[in-house]
Order: C-alpha cells, then structure tokens, then sequence
C-alpha cells in the first residue's frame, strides 16, 4: 500500500526511499556528486523493495534467498539509522560535508554487498468499512444449559466448575456465555485470565477493580492482596471466571482470593489440561465439561453463516469443495472461523480462491487435529492477507498474553511506528481504525468491550493466534520476546522491537539496545537496560505499579528526554519513577501517556504531539496550551487547577476530537470563558464531563456546543442543556 513507511516483509523501506528522496531535493541539491550517488542508493533500494514484496507472496524459499530476504530487510534498517542520525546533525548545523560524503559512502558500500550475495528477480486492498458483525454462536446451547444447571442448584456451598478442551474450542465464548446468562442473580463478578506466566500482583489489581474496589493496591505485596479481596467478597455472592489456567501452582494461589461464606458463590475455571480441571473441582469430576468439536451439521451452520448468512445461499459448484475445507477443520470454531473469514471476502475469482484453501490444506488431517496443523490452519489466514495488515497483525505480539488492549492505543502504536499508509491526504488515525475494522472482520482481533454506537473499545488476541504471530515475528525479526535469562544468549543479533519479559534479570553487557525501535515492558521489571542505550527508540511503554520499590529509589527514565526518535511514550507507575523535567528535544512525539499528575513545562512545544493523557487528578496543565493546535485527544483539562488564560486557550485546540474535562463549583472557573472556549472546538465529537462535587455547575450549558460534538457524557448533572433535544 502506497505511503506504509514500515512493513514485516520489506523493514522500512519505504521510509528509507522517502528519507532519500527528501535529501535529494534539500540537503545535497547543491553537491552534484553525492546527489548522483544518492539517486544510484534510491533506485537500488526501490529494486530491492520490489523484490521483498514479491518474495513475500512466496510460501517456501530456499535458504540463500531466505538469507539474502533477511540480509536485506536488516540492511535497511541499518541505513536508516544512519540517515536519521546524519539528518539529525543537519538540524544541529553540524552537517559539514565531510559527514554528507561519509553517510553516501557507507551506505553504498552496504548495498553492493548485499548485491553480490544475491541476485535480485525482477497491491493494494481497498479498506473496507466497519462491520459490526458478532459471529453467531453455533453448537453452545446445549453445554450452556448444563453449565447453568450445574451453577444454579440450591447448594451453598462455594462450588467450582472446570471447561476443559484443545484450544480453539471455544471455552472462553462457553465461558463467558454462561457468565452473561447468571451475572444478574449473583451481588458481583469479575473475568479473570491467566495465561501461562501469570504476574499475580496484576491479575489481583484487575481482579480488585473489576470488583469495584476503589482504593489503590500498587505498592502492596501478594498476601496483602489476597487479604483485600478476600475482604471484598466474604459478605457476597461472587460469580468469577478464572480464564485460561496452566499449572496448579497459580491455582494454588488464585483460589486462596475466594471465601468459602456459604452464600452460593461459584468459579469457572477454563483450561486445556484435564488433571489442572480436576485440582480445580476438588476431586468432583462431575463439575468437569469437556469440550467437543462441532458437530457437521453446526459446523456448516457455522462456516456457511460467516461467509453467505445461510448455508442455502453457496453455490453449487462450493459446495463440494467446503466439505472437504470443514473435514481438515475438524469441528474446531476457531479454524472454521478463520477459513470462513478468510473466504468471506469478496472476488470475482471465488471458486479459485476456495479451491487454493483447500489445496493449501492438503497436509492437515481433521481427523486428528494436532497444533501444528491449527497453526497450519490459522497460517493460511495470515499468509493471505496484504503486507499492511500483516504488519499491523504482527505488533500485537507486544502486548502480554490474554491482554485487554484498548483499540485507540493500539492504533496509535500503529501510526507511530509507520505502519500506516500517509497517501492521499487521508487522517493516519482514521486510517489505522479502517485496517484495525478489517483486522476484526477477518476474525484475527476478538473485540471485548463495543460502546454504544458499535465501535470496538476493547480487543483480544486468541491465544492461538499469539503463538502464530511470535512464530511469524521471530522468524522474520519483527519482535523479540525476552522471558528467560538463559534464552538470551544467541537471541539477540539486531532486536528491532523487544518485549522485555524478564523478572529480576539483568541483561549480559555485550548485549546492545542501540537498534531497538520499541521496547514494551510490561510485567514491571525494573532491571531494564540504561536509556543512554536506546539510540534511536520509536517506542517507549512500561508498566511499573506492580513493582515493589523502596521509597528511597526511583527507576530512573530521565534519559527519554534525549531519545530525539521517540513517537510514543506510555508509563504506569509514575510513582516509581524519576521522569525528565523538560522534553522539547522530543520534536516527534505523537503520544505522551502516563498515570502520574507531573507535566513537563516545556510540553508545549512539542509540534507533533496528537494525545496527552494524564491519568491522575488534580491535573496541573502548565501554561501555554493553546499553543498545542496538534492536539486531537485530551485526558485530563482540569478547570479546578488551570488559569482563566488555559481556558480561553483551550479553544485555540480546534483540531482536538476527544476530551476529558474535569470541572466543579468554583470562583476561579469562569463558565462563561469555559462554555465559550468548547463552543470553538471545532473538529471535537467526544466530550466526558467530571466533576468531583455533587453535581456539574448548571452554568455549563455547553452553550453554543461544539458544531460536530456526537457523544457527551456528563456525571452528576441536574439538568440536560437546553440545545439537545429542545429541551426547553
């Protein structure tokens, strides 16, 4: 697709190609030599280009072309690297042309290289629209209604059920399912996944929250959290999932967080292993549903519902050919789900497309379903998709194990690390939300949480699924996942993006970060390597609020202020942390996303920044926000601790479309300034209204409101305004 700056299949090619068109035309018009020698490295890369993007389409290459597809996209990156620094000086006045000559040089000496080592053989999928289809779910009544009975008996007891079955059967839809149908009789409940290496500290905070437990936990220890939610629930009658469980030992101490109290309560734990279902059930094998495939006949209903609506509705000459796709299916709704996507798509070419499926699957024995060939199954669907949505489809490998993301970081990550297409003028945000739409209508993203007007707010990854992408991200060194010490060694040629796994390990010396373009640490640990080694980071998240620190000591995170690549940071924990006190230097970056109340006060003059958020109240905004024009999301404007001169410069942010407001009863506030400066959001369609008093002050009359404004949330108000509805 025209525009992609980055892609799994080529590296950054693309950026690399715009970055040299741009030095052609300014920075070496007037040294014809280098301008000649640039344009021999641009047209080379562009025959290169094309040759990835053939070789991508390719189901098995052979290893020197295999070699020489990697060598390449490496390559690529490298000079990049070289160039961003070399444009970086530029920008210093340090660009003397003795650094100019250097750069072209190096960077040629690259390309014939990979030349010699091989040689180079010499489309686009409209976006679609959103659809906000739910699959049908297909052969789940009957092991619904028995789960139910099993819940809802007169027992008092605490009672636990086990679904136990392969993976892609659809334990977690049962699950929930059930969930749904009983959560109205029970006082509370909460979803809680697991996964195979599990941060307890984490799982029990969500598990708190869920059970609306205000108070903050982050800096207690495991004992002190299973004391709180054992006090939470020992007065109620609870109803929890305990999603995707691997060993007993985190069973072990999950069941420690539920109160036996006599009053009904119930657990349903998912899992793939049948002796873990039992530990679970306390010896009642009776409490144990073991999931089966489909049987043919909802398989079809299934398969032929997801492409046609109907199964009357295929063809006659499909049919034959769909008997033998749902044989190699085995029942399995996961596979059935994936092919049927995959096949739903429209083509003027259809019976090819479907008999490709077919042959494609020729290996796979339905009869036997084994998990090589499910991730045989699930690869098909990868293999066909565009080189966008591969590379979209990749990152999701960043995110932890049965994560909740949120779809709005999601593509923010997306457009921020240049895997969306910039062509045609078109809004990059709006455009990664269309690949994000098309992601979910291949079945690829379940979605969680959908808010009232259809839009996702939530997805998942099965974790089938995940497996696919860290496979498919290692062999073609789009992500590293660091989980074991002892993995390390070896692993680490060149990282591009590293999610950063590991509990109280340290990386070896020799180990480099300086390629590393993301860095996602998730699981809080805090043995993380120095900033100074980040040379040219994209990507910054981490998440510190389950780590236990002495208050005396902060993680040290000064250093981004001089990682001048930086797009996106993200940090929970700010508590735990020494942040930098001045980011004007950070001259890209697009999102700043942090749980603490400290604002850098040079955030002003960020030129790129699109979204602020700032978790924790009061919000303390330095002065100068009008000068943000870049900015489209705002979390949170705070009236209650902002100058009457912030307000009114809060209608200078006409490019802003979602904002969080804080407001209440108070002689600083003007309403009038207030109402006013809202009315000037011209490009604004969400507004959240919060106020910590009792009610929001009727003198916000959001009057006149902002022209495009489509969702309002307002907590706490007497009245509605006068303009919705015609109220009078």
């Amino acid at each position: 697709m025209d525009g992609i700056m980055v892609s799994a299949s080529t590296g950054v090619m693309n950026s690399l190609l715009g970055k040299l068109a741009t030095l052609m035309g300014d920075e070496l018009a007037k040294l014809k030599n280098l301008r000649k020698e640039v344009k021999y490295i641009s047209d080379e890369l562009s025959s290169m280009k094309d040759a990835l993007e053939s070789l991508a389409y390719v189901d098995e290459l052979d290893k020197q072309t295999a070699g020489w597809r990697d060598a390449v996209r490496e390559m690529s990156y490298d000079i990049e690297d070289i160039i961003d620094d070399f444009m970086c000086k530029i920008g210093d006045k340090i660009g003397e042309k003795n650094n100019r000559s250097g750069f072209v040089q190096d960077t040629i000496r690259r390309l014939k290289t990979s030349r010699a080592r091989h040689q180079i053989a010499g489309q686009i999928e409209e976006i679609k629209k959103l659809v906000r289809e739910t699959t049908k779910l297909v052969g789940i009544e009957g092991p619904t209604n028995e789960l139910v009975s099993w819940l809802n008996d007169e027992d008092k007891q605490l009672k636990v059920v086990s679904i136990v079955g392969f993976g892609g059967l659809g334990k977690t839809t049962l699950a929930n399912q059930v969930y749904h149908k009983l959560e109205g009789e029970f006082q509370c409940g909460a979803f809680v996944p697991v996964s195979q290496k599990p941060n307890m500290l984490k799982l029990l905070h969500s598990l708190l929250t869920q059970l609306g437990c205000g108070q903050s936990f982050h800096d207690c220890e495991l004992n002190v959290l299973l004391d709180q939610v054992r006090e939470n629930l020992k007065n109620k009658r609870y109803l929890v999932i305990i999603d995707d469980l691997w060993d007993v030992s985190a069973w072990n101490i999950i069941k420690c967080a539920f109160p036996e109290n006599s009053l009904g309560s119930r657990l349903i734990v998912t899992t793939r292993i049948k002796t873990l279902a039992e530990a679970c059930c306390f010896g009642h094998r009776e409490h144990i549903l073991e999931m089966k495939p489909l049987s043919e006949e909802d398989s079809r209903k299934l398969f032929f519902g997801r492409i046609f609506g109907c199964e009357e509705a295929c063809s006659g000459q499909l049919r034959d050919v769909s008997v033998e796709i749902l044989k190699k299916c085995g029942g399995l709704p996961l596979a059935i789900i994936s092919i049927s996507s995959l096949l739903a798509s429209e083509s003027s070419n259809q019976k090819e497309r479907w008999k490709h499926a077919q042959n494609s699957l020729v290996s796979v024995s339905g009869t036997n379903l084994t998990l090589e060939a499910m991730i045989q199954i699930l690869n098909l669907s990868y293999k066909n998709l565009p080189h966008h949505l591969k590379t979209c489809f990749l990152y999701l490998g960043m995110f932890p194990e049965d994560s909740e993301i949120y779809r709005h970081e999601l593509v923010s990550l997306w457009v921020a690390e240049g895997f969306v297409s910039k062509a045609s003028g078109q809004n990059p945000k709006q455009t990664a939300i269309s690949y994000f739409n098309e992601l979910v209508n291949m079945s690829l993203i379940q979605p969680v949480q959908i808010d009232m007007h259809g839009s996702v707010i939530t997805c998942k990854v099965h974790d089938m699924l995940l497996d696919l992408i860290l496979y498919k991200s290692a062999e073609e060194n789009f992500i590293t996942v660091l989980d074991k010490p002892e993995a390390i060694i070896g692993q680490l040629q060149k990282p591009r993006r590293m999610l950063f796994n590991l509990d109280g390990a340290t990386l070896p010396r020799d180990v480099s970060m300086s390629q590393v373009r993301s860095f996602a640490n998730w699981r809080g640990s805090t043995n993380i390597p120095s900033l100074a080694e980040f040379k040219y980071l994209r990507v910054f998240i981490a998440d510190f609020s389950s780590s236990s620190l002495d208050d005396k000591w902060k993680i040290d995170l000064s250093g981004l202020c001089k990682l001048y690549q930086l797009r996106y940071i993200q940090i929970e924990g700010c508590d735990n942390c020494q942040l930098p006190t001045q980011i004007r230097g950070l001259q890209k970056l697009e999102t700043f996303d942090i749980d603490g109340s400290y604002i850098p006060m040079d955030i002003f003059h960020l030129p790129c920044l699109l979204s602020l958020h700032i978790f924790q109240l009061p919000c303390l905004l330095p002065e100068g926000i009008g000068k943000m024009t870049s900015l489209q999301r705002l979390r949170w404007f705070d009236t209650l601790h902002t100058s009457i001169d912030s307000i009114k410069g809060l209608g200078e942010l006409t490019n802003l479309r979602i904002l969080y407001l804080r407001t209440g009863f108070s002689e600083d506030v003007d309403m009038d300034v207030l109402n006013s400066s809202l009315g000037e959001l011209c490009n604004l369609y969400s507004l959240n209204v919060f106020s910590p008093d009792s009610w929001i002050p009727e003198a916000l009359t959001l009057s006149p409101p902002p022209p495009n404004l489509m969702s309002l949330s307002m907590m706490r108000i007497s009245r509605v305004p006068n303009w919705i509805g015609g109220t009078p």
